[in-house]
C-alpha cells in the first residue's frame, strides 16, 4: 500500500479558462501527432525512397481526423453501443472520454489509403513511415490514461501495484504503464532499428506488418494485466474485447510481412 499513496492524483484539466478547458488527454493527442509528424519527415528523408516533408504537412490533417472520426466511431461500435444508441447525442460529445484505438487505426488507414491515391503514391510506402511513428502517439496516449486513472488493470499483490480512485480500494496493475512501455518505448525502438539499421524500409510492407503484429501482440499479452471493460467484462473462452480485436491485426502484420515487396526506384 505504500506505493498507493503515491499515485498522482493529477487535475484530468491541467488549464481552464472560464468554459475552454484544456485536458491532459488532449493534450497527449497534440503532442502525439505533432511528434510523430517531425520523425515522419525525418525518418521519410532517408533512402532507399525519400519522401519530401511537404507530404507529411499535408498528410497530418488527414491523421488528425483519422484518429479522431475512427477512434470515436471504434468506441460506439466495439465497447459502448447500446448507451450511445440509447442518448445518440453523448457521440458528439467526446470531451467526456471515450476512445478506440482499433478503431482510430481503422481511421487512419483509411486516410492513408485516400491520401496515397490523391498523390499517386504506393500506399505502403506512406504507411511504413506512419507505421513507424505511430509507437509515439501510443505513449503518451497510455501515460494520458494513467494520469486520469483510466483502463487501469486488474486487482494485484504486486509490490509496484496502485489504488485508482475508479478502481475500488483494492490495489492493481498499473496496466496503463504497461501498454506504454510495450506499444510505446519497445515497439518503437524495434521499429527504428528496422527502418534504419537493416533494408526493411526497402521491402514495401514489411515496417507496417511489423507494426500490426508488435502491437497487437503487445495488447494481447498487456490484456491478461488490464480490466475488462465494466460494460463488456470478458468474452468467449474468458477473452476481453481488446484481445479478439487484436488478432486480426496479428494475422494481417504476418501476411503483410510475409507479401512484403521490394519498393519502386
Amino acid at each position: 500500500m505504500l506505493f498507493a499513496t503515491l499515485y498522482p492524483h493529477l487535475d484530468p484539466v491541467l488549464l481552464q479558462i472560464g468554459p475552454f478547458a484544456i485536458r491532459w488527454y488532449a493534450l497527449a493527442y497534440v503532442l502525439g501527432l505533432l511528434a510523430g509528424w517531425r520523425y515522419c519527415v525525418w525518418l521519410g528523408s532517408l533512402p532507399p525512397m525519400p519522401l519530401g516533408r511537404g507530404l507529411f504537412d499535408d498528410f497530418l490533417v488527414w491523421a488528425v481526423l483519422g484518429v479522431i472520426l475512427g477512434g470515436r466511431v471504434g468506441y460506439v461500435l466495439f465497447y459502448n453501443g447500446a448507451e450511445y444508441l440509447a442518448e445518440p447525442l453523448k457521440i458528439f460529445m467526446v470531451w467526456q472520454g471515450g476512445m478506440s484505438f482499433h478503431g482510430g487505426l481503422v481511421g487512419v488507414i483509411l486516410a492513408m489509403i485516400l491520401f496515397a491515391r490523391s498523390r499517386g503514391l504506393p500506399f505502403f510506402a506512406l504507411a511504413d513511415v506512419i507505421a513507424c511513428a505511430t509507437p509515439i502517439g501510443l505513449f503518451f496516449g497510455r501515460l494520458a490514461n494513467y494520469n486520469n486513472g483510466e483502463l487501469f488493470g486488474r486487482v494485484s499483490d504486486v509490490p509496484w501495484a496502485l489504488v485508482f480512485d475508479r478502481g475500488g480500494p483494492e490495489p492493481r496493475h498499473p496496466s496503463q504503464l504497461y501498454e506504454a512501455a510495450l506499444e510505446g518505448v519497445v515497439l518503437f525502438l524495434i521499429l527504428l532499428f528496422l527502418a534504419r539499421f537493416t533494408p526493411a524500409r526497402g521491402k514495401l510492407g514489411l515496417l507496417s506488418g511489423v507494426f500490426l503484429t508488435g502491437y497487437g501482440l503487445s495488447r494481447f499479452l498487456v490484456e491478461f494485466f488490464r480490466e475488462p471493460d465494466p460494460q463488456l467484462g470478458f468474452l468467449a473462452m474468458h477473452t476481453t474485447m481488446g484481445q479478439l480485436l487484436s488478432l486480426p491485426m496479428i494475422v494481417m502484420g504476418l501476411i503483410f510481412i510475409w507479401r512484403a515487396k521490394p519498393a519502386p526506384q
